[in-house]
């Protein structure tokens, strides 16, 4: 029998290797920022094309690297941080090149140009999977620049689930301000497609936590620091008002590099316990300084994930420095026994079907149409393609039937969610909620296609302030939210000014629409369905009737007529049922 076990060739196990730690463009920024970070930069430049599928570029004022350790960087196994087995309990850096360097070179064109202050010359070197294709001196200023072009170009499958631009590029800002915030002191540029999303001066960290994350957090901030023999734990946590339902803005370091670690989240939200709802997660950047050799950084190839000797030891300790730094500041929650915990607010009976849209009537002539399909039911037709649609149109039909024996259409509300409505058939159970958000849906984008829109302009306009990210996602939605009837005008840096709302959105909600519409597309929006119906779907979630709202028998009426004018009745854009109708035979059973 011959053999089957083989070595693999160096540029495969480069790919596999690199398969672990770059995972996408984001994975590719982190590793040389971190690099950078370590070469003792005082400026750090980030450049990204196309989310940093076409170009991920760092350039920085760091030590350079020799012509040696240049070339030594891009073998596998070369680091600059071990040289016996007990340094992998001591890490303090966070590793000056190599490492990492080989597996990007192994999957991207990758040109490299440094230079050391004692040498008069920089050295060049172009790498394309795993291959020196050119090295040669230069001239280039003190420092080291890195360019990654074509990510995955010899990966097909790999480039081929990379994400869309915008959610890709979520990511690379995401280790962008991990980077950022461990390091106040450095300065720090980044560039999208020639846009400045961020420049970052050398400042101490309250300033470096405004400037990244907006004006609006300068309040909101609560210092912490503790020290212990131990632990020593310092940064910043938010008020509870500023608790946020969404995560994302909880940022924990541990010797200046960020980490995961639901345990120790837990810790500190435990803290707030009793001053946000459970729903709620709390802002903080905080630092753990702990001596090296108790912690283990090499559980996860990204290094994001840390083992500690006594965790729970540090659990207390982090949990007593949060409930010390509020108590010491005497921060007490605001509390509103009025408001509704839901983003749109409570809302009164008589305002929570916008009153611009009036009922969608039917004609006779469609009352006929209607009648007309039904007509058939009792014969034998149970194709299956025809099942859905027979059933269907029996229950609009049953609704418009123009008979004498016509049934009440009185309808009833059930625990403030569920439309209870009678047809000839048997009831409708429709969910409130999900009903509303197809009907407002539909209305939007009938006024996005049609142009249709009427703005109310505001007699005080409303200040937006964004995080420098989000200014280039709204830059995005801009054309898209104007359809809609939104009168926004960008108004310099990181601030737009809303003039005007649509018809159908209540003035003193606008701000937290925009707000919650640039979170969603931040978190989830792909725009693989399109920006249009991505903002129609986003405004109509946030903008629909709510659960647990009361409704009068005229506006319980009227959703019912408007849901059954729509295209789509049956479901939600979100995908959920709007309704389920129960025949009298089922009904019977039960009895």
């Amino acid at each position: 029998m011959p053999d089957i076990i083989q070595l693999l060739p160096e540029s495969i196990a480069n790919q596999i290797a690199a398969g672990e730690v770059i995972q996408r463009p984001s994975s590719v920024v982190k590793e040389l920022l971190e690099n950078s970070v370590d070469a003792g930069s005082t400026f750090i430049q980030l450049v990204i094309k196309d989310a940093g599928k076409t170009l991920i570029q760092v350039i920085d004022n760091g030590s350079g690297m020799s012509e040696t350790d240049a070339r030594m960087s891009l073998e596998r196994h070369a680091t600059s941080k071990i040289t016996k087995a007990e340094d992998l309990f001591a890490i303090k850096t966070m590793g000056f090149r190599g490492e990492a360097m080989a597996s990007i070179a192994s999957i991207a064109q990758m040109q490299i140009i440094t230079k050391t202050a004692d040498r008069d010359t920089a050295t060049l070197i172009e790498v394309a999977a795993s291959k020196i294709k050119k090295q040669e001196y230069c001239q280039a200023p003190n420092g080291t620049s890195i360019s990654v072009k074509n990510l995955f170009y010899n990966i097909p499958a790999r480039r081929k689930f990379l994400k869309s631009d915008s959610v890709e590029l979520k990511h690379i800002i995401e280790e962008f301000k991990r980077v950022s915030l461990a390091n106040p002191t450095i300065k720090f540029s980044l560039k999208h497609n020639s846009n400045e999303v961020y420049h970052l001066q050398d400042q101490n960290l309250r300033k470096r936590i405004v400037n990244i994350f907006g004006k609006k957090y300068n309040e909101d901030l609560v210092p912490i620091d503790t020290e212990t023999d131990v632990i020593n734990i310092s940064g910043y946590i938010g008020k509870p008002s500023s608790a946020k339902k969404v995560k994302g803005d909880q940022y924990l370091f541990v010797n200046n590099r960020y980490i995961r670690s639901p345990y120790l989240n837990h810790a500190i939200k435990l803290a707030f316990s009793s001053l946000i709802n459970k729903e709620h997660t709390p802002f903080f950047v905080l630092y753990l300084e702990i001596d090296p050799s108790k912690i283990d950084i090499n559980v996860h190839p990204t290094k994001t994930e840390i083992k500690f000797d006594e965790e729970r030891l540090i659990y207390q300790y982090l949990k007593v420095s949060v409930q010390h730094g509020l108590g010491k500041y005497n921060v007490t929650p605001s509390i509103d026994f009025e408001a509704e915990n839901t983003l749109i607010g409570q809302r009164s009976p008589s305002t929570m079907i916008p009153t611009q849209y009036a009922p969608s009537k039917p004609s006779k002539a469609e009352k006929d149409a209607w009648s007309s399909l039904y007509q058939d039911i009792g014969q034998e037709n149970h194709h299956p393609e025809n099942v859905v649609r027979i059933q269907s149109e029996a229950l609009e039909s049953s609704l418009y039937n123009d008979t004498e024996q016509q049934v009440e259409k009185r309808a009833y509300q059930l625990h403030n969610t569920y439309v209870i409505n009678q047809i000839k058939s048997g009831y409708l159970v429709i969910h409130q909620q999900h009903a509303h958000e197809r009907i407002l849906y539909e209305k939007l984008l009938k006024i996005m296609d049609n142009k249709e829109k009427v703005t109310q302009q505001l007699l005080f306009p409303i200040t937006l302030d964004l995080k420098p990210e989000e200014v280039v996602l709204v830059e995005k939605l801009l054309p898209s939210i104007h359809q809609l009837g939104f009168n926004i005008e960008h108004f310099g840096d990181q601030s737009f000014i809303i003039h005007g709302v649509p018809a159908l959105i209540q003035q003193e909600n606008a701000h937290a629409l925009i707000i919650e519409l640039i979170r969603q597309a931040s978190d989830d929006f792909d725009f693989n369905a399109g920006i249009k119906e991505s903002v129609a779907s986003s405004f109509a979630k946030q903008s629909c009737i709510k659960k647990n709202n009361q409704l009068t028998q005229e506006e319980m009426t009227r959703l019912i007529d408007d849901l059954f004018a729509c295209e789509v009745p049956y479901v939600s854009p979100s995908g959920k049922k709007c309704f389920v109708d129960i025949d009298l035979q089922t009904l019977e059973n039960m009895f």
